[in-house]
């Protein structure tokens, strides 16, 4: 068998990380070298750069996985870390210990993104559930109805906020636990929760 003509190939490489980019899975110039076969590496990135020396694909520098149509958002995956927990019931201390990092499809910058693990049950009529993480933009300004982190004194949660006038007010979704109507001088907006991430199997 005679050996692929280059462009054919090339094309066979555009049509492979269209649909990866589509289904929203980006792949590496070394997933893309195992998925063609290619001897090595290098000869996976010759058909990338002559992709985007075509403008069939556009790069973004510094990431592995960094390719994306041309005309798409500018949307990457974004490690973003889990600081610790943050109780969904009554308050609690905050814990801000380090436990890991969540990858995040995002438009943000890492820094502007965080994680909370869930503890209680008060929002549960949300659908966040205990054990639950609750990824968290930073520098949002949150508005009337929103999922917030809040922190009361050295203490925090998260609640949907009801504002009244200058009152802020943090509601529960569980008819179980009341509303927690705090200090203004003691209150602080942490972030909005703009996304939930829920495992079905413990590692």
């Amino acid at each position: 068998m005679g050996r692929t003509p280059a462009g054919e190939t090339r094309e066979r490489v555009f049509r492979f990380v269209r649909d990866r980019l589509l289904s929203g899975r980006p792949p590496t110039v070394r997933e893309i070298q195992e998925a063609f076969g290619f001897r090595s590496a290098q000869t996976a990135q010759e058909h990338l750069d002559g992709l985007v020396e075509a403008g069939r694909l556009a790069k973004q520098a510094g990431r592995s996985r960094g390719y994306r149509l041309p005309g798409a958002s500018e949307i990457a995956t974004v490690l973003v870390p889990v600081l610790g927990r943050v109780p969904a019931g009554g308050l609690d201390a905050a814990v801000e210990d380090l436990e890991g990092y969540v990858p995040i499809e995002s438009r943000h910058a890492p820094g502007v993104l965080f994680g909370l693990k869930v503890r209680g049950e008060s929002m549960t009529g949300a659908g966040i559930l205990p054990g639950d993480v609750v990824v968290v933009r930073r520098d949002a300004r949150p508005a009337n109805g929103d999922i917030v982190v809040a922190r009361v004194g050295d203490d925090a949660t998260v609640k949907r906020l009801r504002l009244h006038g200058r009152r802020a007010e943090l509601h529960p979704e569980n008819p179980v636990f009341e509303p927690i109507v705090p200090d203004p001088r003691e209150l602080e907006i942490l972030g909005k929760v703009v996304e939930v991430r829920r495992y079905l199997e413990r590692p």
